[in-house]
């Protein structure tokens, strides 16, 4: 195949080009503030390595983090993207565990998210209970998730290939419930397992999937030109352990223009994706929302479950450059490192079909800018802090290592 040119990598050195094999590393603490967990600290480790002839091979990608909050949340997680030898085979992997409370705000994008009870529950009558998308409802949960998918390079830069998924929600608790006032205290968590026939407390979501994927990016950390196209098909089926029957789609697609041929840095970035219920039911903290992608990157302005429902679609664009500025971090990198800054705006929509509420009826943006300081050429590897400002007219920082998409 006509991979890519990894001798392009260096902005400003055409020699400096990967070691086969050697594995490039760079440990950092973690302190940032997001809306959904508070204050966060812990480390974070991002892991490079070259497995084949950079003639032919993509580079590998792994990031492992653990991180504690001051909600007493503890988020462990491990996301990784490896090609081996000659791009025969990629292997994406997505692997969490969480003992987490989190706010969630019912269903759709609507000015409101108001869920019906029916009337034949015991105890309950037919009625409007809460504005969810207006209120934040505080949930206690443990989750563990293992996501892992293979995948066999069919020709030049594209791929088929399984995969298995399994989400596992224990030990739930909606800290608004109170069904001993008169009416009873609903949360929309609880209102929607009862209207779906879900568990409250426990329930877990699991089965294999078939894939495609599309990817001719220059650099799995930075892209400088390239796009990246990956569908998936998820099954999840009783028999194998899924609290029901259920079907879902994910369509993806991010594409990256240079803007500026003396300064390859300078792009503009998009991305899109689309997570669709295709048939039966899921969860309510199984079905799309936003922030909970591969990375946990999308809806910067938001916190993560912000919006969620049936189906789920987000766009985002980013304007990407680099700053007539060097910084030389001791400790870190000997040579100086190339300073970076980004302009970005994203926009969600979700739907609710128990609210009569179709994708796109309603949107919600975002948008902010933020700070990139290049720790190593080689793999673009960069530290990244942003600033993100919704429609809620509430705003957040957000620190992370490497590109958002």
């Amino acid at each position: 195949m006509a991979g890519p040119s990894w001798s392009q990598i260096a902005d400003s050195d055409p020699q400096d080009v990967l070691k086969q094999n050697k594995l490039y590393f760079i440990p950092l603490p973690v302190i940032s503030y997001n809306p959904a967990y508070g204050l966060i600290y812990g480390v974070s480790s991002a892991g490079n390595i070259l497995l084949g002839q950079h003639e032919d091979t993509r580079l590998s990608a792994g990031i492992l983090s653990a991180t504690y909050t001051s909600l007493q949340q503890l988020v462990v997680k491990f996301n990784s993207n490896i090609y081996t030898r000659g791009d025969n085979w990629v292997f994406m992997g997505d692997w969490r565990y969480m003992i987490s409370s989190q706010p969630t705000y019912g269903l759709g994008t609507g000015p409101q998210s108001e869920i019906l009870l029916n009337g034949d529950r015991p105890g309950f009558e037919l009625g409007d209970y809460l504005d969810g998308v207006d209120q934040a409802e505080l949930m206690e949960f443990r989750f563990f998730r293992f996501y892992e998918i293979a995948l066999r390079q069919i020709v030049d830069d594209f791929y088929v290939g399984v995969g298995f998924h399994l989400d596992n929600y224990r030990k739930i608790q909606d800290r608004l419930l109170d069904l001993s006032e008169d009416p009873p205290v609903i949360t929309n968590h609880f209102a929607y397992s009862l209207l779906h026939g879900f568990e409250p407390e426990e329930y877990v979501i699991s089965g294999p999937s078939v894939n495609a994927l599309l990817d001719t990016r220059d650099n799995i950390n930075n892209p400088y030109n390239g796009r990246y196209a990956f569908i998936q098909f998820r099954m999840l089926p009783t028999w194998l352990g899924s609290s029901q029957d259920a079907t879902s789609l994910w369509l993806e697609y991010r594409d990256y223009i240079s803007i500026n041929k003396r300064v390859p840095r300078n792009i503009l970035a998009f991305w899109l994706y689309s997570s669709i219920s295709a048939s039966g039911q899921l969860p309510y903290m199984g079905l799309p929302a936003l922030g909970w992608d591969q990375s946990s990157k999308s809806g910067r302005a938001y916190p993560q479950g912000r919006f969620r429902g049936e189906n789920l679609f987000y766009s985002e664009i980013e304007y990407r450059f680099q700053l007539p500025i060097r910084l030389k971090i001791p400790l870190i990198n000997k040579e100086r490192n190339h300073i970076g800054a980004v302009l970005f705006a994203n926009m969600t929509t979700a739907s609710a079909s128990d609210l009569n509420v179709q994708l796109f009826d309603y949107l919600k943006m975002g948008g902010g800018a933020g700070l990139r300081f290049m720790m190593n050429k080689n793999t673009r590897t960069n530290i990244a802090i942003d600033y993100g400002f919704g429609a809620d007219n509430k705003g957040a920082i957000y620190f992370g290592l490497n590109e958002y998409f």
